[in-house]
C-alpha cells in the first residue's frame, strides 16, 4: 500500500516539505482509542501517542488528532510512534458535542464524500437527514444518501419513501440498496473514487457494517444478529476505522449516531435549506418572523404548497439550535477572557506585595 492508497496528494506533500522532512515520516490516522492511535504508512501500521508539547498547548480536544488526519511521526521502538504535527485539515466533520451544549466533537478530518445511510424500516426520519446533510455543507462535504435494506419492505412502500425524499431534498444524489440481494451496489459503486476519503454517517442498526463488505468485496466488518422485535442488527461499531474500499477509495466507519447538534454550521443551513433562505431575502422586512407578516415571502410560499411545512419547521428548529449554540460560544468566550484579567491582575498585585 502506498501513501497514495490512503489519499495522499500533492498538496499535502507541500504541506509536509514544511516540517523538516528529512527527520519525520508521515502516516494517517485510521483509528482513535483515547489518548493512543493507530497509524498506516505505506510499509506498516504504527501505534501512536502524542509528544508532550503537542498534549499540552492543546487548548480544545479538537487540537488532537482525529480519524482520517495525516500527521508528522518519528518511530522510536518496534510499532511505536511519536505524533509531532498534525498537518492543515482541508475538511472537518463535526457536530455539538453530546451533552456538553457549546463544544464540538469531530467525526473524522480530510473527508471528499459523506454516505448517509437510513434504513426504509423503522429509522427512516427526513428531519434526521437534512441534520446530517447540513453538518456535511458545513465541512464543504458532498453527500451521498442510501437508503437500506429495501428488501424489507414492499416495493410500493419503497416507491412512496423515495418520492417523499425527492420532493424534500434537492441536488443531493440518493440510492437504495439491499445487503442482502445487492441491488443498487453497483450504483453506489459509481461514486467510488480513487484516493477519494468517504465517511459512513447513520444510525445504529441501518445496516452499516454490511454496507462495508459489500464495498470492500470481503468480510471486513462484523454483522450484529437481528433482532426479531425491531427488525434491525445490533449496535456493533464501537470506534471510528478508516477502511480500504474498491476501486481505490477510503472508507471512514464511525459508530451509530442518532443525535447529530448543530454547531455555528457555516454555509451548512443554507446549502441544506437553499429555496427557503432564498425566500426569507425576498421578505419585505429583515426581521420577519415568517407567521403573520405582511410581505413574507417565505408565508405565501407555505400556502402555495411551493415549500414543504415539515421541512420549514426542521429548518426553524435546526436555525434557532444554531443561533442558541452561537450566544454559548459568545458567553464563553466573555467569560474565558474575563477570567484571564482576573489572573492577570491577581499576578500584577503580587509582584507589587498588595498580597
Amino acid at each position: 500500500m502506498t501513501l497514495e492508497d490512503l489519499g495522499y496528494t500533492d498538496d499535502l506533500e507541500k504541506q509536509r516539505q514544511g516540517l523538516h522532512p528529512g527527520s519525520f515520516g508521515i502516516g494517517r490516522v485510521t483509528q482513535e482509542h483515547k489518548d493512543r492511535y493507530t497509524i498506516s504508512t505505506e510499509s506498516h501500521e504504527l501505534e501512536g501517542e502524542l509528544i508532550g508539547n503537542l498534549r499540552f498547548s492543546a487548548s480544545s480536544r479538537n487540537d488532537f488528532p482525529a480519524v482520517g488526519d495525516w500527521v508528522a511521526i518519528s518511530e522510536y521502538d518496534e510499532g511505536k510512534a511519536l505524533i509531532h504535527a498534525i498537518l492543515p485539515r482541508y475538511s472537518v466533520l463535526e457536530r455539538q458535542a453530546v451533552g456538553k451544549f457549546g463544544e464540538k466533537q469531530i467525526i473524522a478530518c480530510n473527508i471528499d464524500y459523506s454516505i448517509i445511510v437510513q434504513s426504509v424500516n423503522r429509522d427512516f426520519s427526513l428531519n434526521r437527514l437534512e441534520r446530517y446533510l447540513t453538518i456535511c455543507h458545513a465541512a464543504h462535504i458532498s453527500p451521498i444518501i442510501v437508503i437500506s435494506k429495501i428488501d424489507l419492505a414492499e416495493k410500493h412502500e419503497v416507491k412512496t419513501l423515495l418520492e417523499k425524499l425527492n420532493h424534500r431534498i434537492k441536488a443531493v444524489p440518493f440510492i437504495p440498496l439491499s445487503n442482502e440481494t445487492h441491488d443498487g451496489i453497483e450504483e453506489l459503486k459509481k461514486y467510488l473514487y480513487k484516493g477519494k476519503t468517504y465517511c459512513l454517517l447513520g444510525s445504529s442498526g441501518v445496516g452499516k457494517s454490511s454496507l462495508i463488505n459489500s464495498l470492500s468485496g470481503e468480510s471486513k466488518m462484523k454483522i450484529g444478529e437481528i433482532s426479531d422485535s425491531v427488525n434491525r442488527g445490533k449496535h456493533i461499531t464501537t470506534h471510528r476505522e478508516l477502511i480500504p474500499m474498491v476501486q481505490g477509495a477510503i472508507l471512514i466507519d464511525n459508530p451509530g449516531m442518532r443525535e447529530v447538534g448543530i454547531t455555528e454550521s457555516y454555509g451548512g443551513l443554507e446549502n441544506t435549506f437553499e429555496k427557503i433562505y432564498k425566500l426569507v431575502r425576498q421578505c419585505k422586512f429583515s426581521d420577519c418572523q415568517h407567521t403573520t407578516e405582511i410581505g413574507c415571502a417565505v408565508k405565501t410560499a407555505l400556502e402555495k404548497g411551493e415549500i414543504d411545512a415539515a421541512a420549514f419547521e426542521n429548518f426553524l428548529k435546526m436555525e434557532r439550535e444554531k443561533e442558541h449554540y452561537e450566544s454559548t460560544i459568545v458567553e464563553k468566550r466573555k467569560k474565558d477572557k474575563d477570567f484571564g484579567k482576573m489572573i492577570k491582575q491577581i499576578k500584577k498585585d503580587r509582584k507589587s506585595n498588595k498580597y
